[in-house]
């Protein structure tokens, strides 16, 4: 997609998980409640994340590795859900709060929206494959 508007998307978006894998580290205990309980060490998975975070967003942010990096953020917000889903089904409180069931159908539609944001931001739907050797123009 050679639209101005995704030339800088990358750029944006990219900033916005590095900002939140950084949350990751330095507030880590207010994103450990929402780790499903059959993984075990939630400050592990966290910081894993938070990790994976970092490194998409960067990825995001630069050219050559945007495309790849879309396509993966894409996947891994498809994984991640898992907590959020975890966080619904056990009314999970986080940050001390808990949220019915309208908060959690938005946060289902903003994790929609972002998933498909980074395939936009891929060129994913494009009319032309996703070629994964090749660096996308935006």
């Amino acid at each position: 997609m050679n639209q101005p508007l995704f030339r800088w998307t990358g750029h944006v978006v990219g900033l916005m998980f590095v900002v939140v894998g950084i949350q990751h580290f330095t507030n880590a205990a207010w994103f450990e409640p929402i780790v499903p309980d059959v993984l075990g060490n939630p400050t592990f998975w966290v910081w894993l994340t938070g990790v994976v975070e970092i490194g998409l967003g960067l990825g995001l942010m630069v050219r050559r590795y945007r495309r790849r990096a879309a396509l993966l953020t894409a996947a891994f917000l498809v994984g991640v859900y898992w907590a959020n889903l975890n966080m619904w089904i056990n009314n999970v409180a986080i940050g001390g709060q808990t949220y019915g069931h309208a908060w959690h159908v938005g946060r289902l539609i903003a994790q929609l929206g972002m998933i498909g944001f980074c395939l936009l931001i891929a060129g994913a739907l494009d009319e032309e494959p996703v070629r994964w050797n090749e660096p996308h123009n935006a």
